[in-house]
């Protein structure tokens, strides 16, 4: 049997250190979203009387409705264009061995290597002269493109890990290369994509940049940016910021606990392929 040693005691100090370090910015978020205007003690001092009307007032005066309702359909139908289109992409490329295969796989990985700041005019322009500035597919469009190259080469990797028999055994079955797509290897490549999943709805959720630049002037905006406006129109009422701050995360806490089994085995399958 394993003995309690001075290191496990150690340990343990160091874990509940570290769990302190993380769970104090919580605290602090909580506790100034909940507290009154008029309550100026310190914000690591615990709210007595803990109100609501902060998210009532931060709902109402920063329009949070509308950023909410545009952030649910940006991070949605960025994160299931950019899943589909990797995942039929990155199957090919991962099974071809051919000069044209790997060709392509290697356009894709300039994509990671090329920061789209260089290209942040050039795109700007183009939004413009299709019309596209201050509509919500203009940030659609540009996450699309930014992600797929990345969660590509997370289905490559990850199908190139994979056994081939089933699929063979589908094909000598008489399915077609699609159906065995379908039906044999997507099932199989549920531990990565629910990590994908993870990895895009996080990064389009919280970019502030992109909707800042390309929905500028329009009267929509999404959650990161509709909060950074409480900065500068309510500058001494943090209350309202840490409150509207606390909406802005529950979106995500929400997704995080319906599926945190399968984010938990996705990640742990996702690192093992």
């Amino acid at each position: 049997m394993n003995r309690y040693r001075p290191a496990t005691l150690v340990l343990e100090l160091v874990m509940v250190a570290v769990a302190l370090v993380v769970a104090l910015p919580v605290y602090v978020l909580v506790n100034l979203a909940v507290r009154a205007p008029a309550d100026t003690s310190s914000p690591i001092g615990l709210t007595t009387h803990p109100t609501l009307t902060n998210f009532t007032g931060a709902w109402r005066d920063g329009a949070l409705g509308g950023a909410l309702g545009n952030s649910v359909l940006v991070t949605s139908a960025s994160v299931l264009i950019v899943l589909g289109v990797s995942a039929l992409a990155g199957y090919p490329l991962a099974r071809v061995r051919t000069h044209w295969s790997r060709g392509t796989f290697a356009l894709f990985m300039l994509g990671l290597i090329l920061p789209f700041q260089l290209a942040s005019l050039p795109l700007y322009q183009t939004m413009r002269d299709l019309g596209l500035l201050g509509q919500a597919w203009a940030l659609i469009l540009f996450y699309s493109g930014l992600q797929v190259p990345f969660t590509t080469f997370l289905y490559v990797g990850f199908i190139r890990g994979l056994p081939r028999d089933f699929e063979d055994a589908a094909l000598i079955d008489g399915c077609g290369h699609w159906q065995a797509f379908r039906h044999v290897v997507f099932p199989m490549l549920r531990p990565i994509t629910v990590t994908a999943l993870v990895l895009n709805t996080v990064f389009v959720w919280n970019d502030f940049f992109t909707p800042l630049l390309y929905l500028s002037g329009s009267g929509q905006q999404t959650m990161p940016v509709a909060v950074a406006g409480f900065v500068g129109q309510y500058v001494s009422e943090w209350n309202l910021i840490f409150a509207a701050l606390l909406i802005s995360v529950i979106p995500i806490l929400v997704v995080y606990f319906a599926l945190q089994r399968s984010i938990i085995n996705g990640f742990a399958g996702g690192l093992k392929g």
